[in-house]
This record gives structure tokens, C-alpha cells and sequence, in this order.
């Protein structure tokens, strides 16, 4: 039983922990450049874009625009992601629970 009363406490401890962890990610941004400066995206820890930068060449062309867009949105994603598994792995120990980064996205 106080086995039992352990694990819980450890679960308890790891889930605050958790919760401290993702709060700080949504304070946190990444930034992804493409198309050597001319499309910038910033997104939260929490995939929130936060920015959308354009300079005024890209709006020349609706095509590349719309193509840069969706690179920088998914190479920022992919980053916010990984700096979101490698924090909670902090807090985990590498475990690989459902639902947490690394099992989520």
C-alpha cells in the first residue's frame, strides 16, 4: 500500500510538472525563415502562430507566396514540436506516454 501511495505521489509530482512545462512552451516561440528572408512565420510552444512576416517582393507572385506560407508554417510546426517533446522528455524521463509530445503530434 505505501508502494502504491508513492506512485502516486510520483504521478502527482511528474503531472505538475507537466502542466509547468507546457505553460512555459506556450510562452516560448520558434521562428522559421524561408525563402532567404522573404516569408517569416512565428509560432508558440503551444502551435500558436503568433507572427506572420512578408516582405514586399512575395506579394508579386500569389503562388510562391501561398508556397513559402505553407513551408514556413510546417517547418516552424515541426520545430515547436520537437522543442515541445525534448522539454517534456525532461520531465518524463524519455517514457513514452500517450497522449504527451513525441506520442501526440
Amino acid at each position: 500500500m505505501a508502494n502504491m501511495q508513492q506512485a502516486l505521489k510520483q504521478i502527482q509530482k511528474m503531472q505538475a510538472e507537466m502542466q509547468r512545462v507546457q505553460e512555459e512552451l506556450a510562452a516560448k516561440t520558434v521562428t522559421k525563415t524561408v525563402g532567404g528572408g522573404v516569408v517569416a512565420v512565428e509560432i508558440s510552444g503551444a502551435l500558436e502562430v503568433k507572427k506572420v512576416t512578408i516582405e514586399p517582393e512575395a506579394l508579386e507572385d500569389k503562388e510562391m507566396l501561398e508556397d513559402l506560407l505553407v513551408a514556413a508554417v510546417n517547418e516552424a510546426i515541426k520545430e515547436a514540436q520537437e522543442l515541445s517533446a525534448a522539454e517534456m522528455a525532461k520531465v518524463t524521463g524519455n517514457l513514452k506516454l500517450p497522449g504527451l509530445p513525441g506520442g501526440l503530434f
